[in-house]
């Protein structure tokens, strides 16, 4: 809720400067409608910058990885008991 919260007020914040910009006429109008749409374009890039550190930054879990291979090496097992063919080891 309070992540929720945070955006509103950015949002009512960011409007509200939007608004007095209108109103006191110090940026040209035709460049004050456009503002919102640079606000959007800005935010969508900011949210790709984000996305492509993620990734940059994705954790390497080695010991998960083993326990994977654990649990397939199981699940092989389990299946040839069962009768179904899984392939070569």
């Amino acid at each position: 809720m309070k992540h929720v919260l945070k955006i509103l007020t950015i949002l009512v914040a960011i409007s509200a400067f939007w608004i007095g910009l209108l109103q006191a006429s110090i940026v040209p109008r035709s460049h004050t409608w456009l503002l919102p749409i640079y606000f959007i374009v800005s935010l969508g890039c900011y949210g790709l910058l984000m996305v492509g550190v993620g990734l940059m930054r994705f954790p390497t879990c080695p010991q998960e990885a083993l326990l994977l291979q654990k649990d397939i090496a199981e699940a092989k097992v389990f299946l040839k008991q069962n009768g179904v063919d899984v392939g070569s080891d």
